[in-house]
């Protein structure tokens, strides 16, 4: 599932590097820390690749 904004992108690449032992896990905060317990290395790989370009900063709420 690719990243809807551009926050949403970075959060996911944070997660991934603390899945992979090259982040700590209690460095991550709000949605990281959300997206390593709940995802797996793969969803979050496809998240945080992802191109940012023409993403919005923030996914606007509904």
């Amino acid at each position: 599932m690719p990243a809807k904004s551009k926050k949403q992108q970075m959060a996911a690449g944070a997660a991934l590097a603390a899945k992979r032992g090259k982040r700590s896990k209690s460095s991550l905060k709000g949605a990281s820390r959300q997206m390593a317990k709940s995802m797996s290395q793969t969803e979050l790989r496809k998240m945080a690749k992802t191109k940012r370009k023409g993403k919005p900063t923030k996914k606007k709420r509904r």
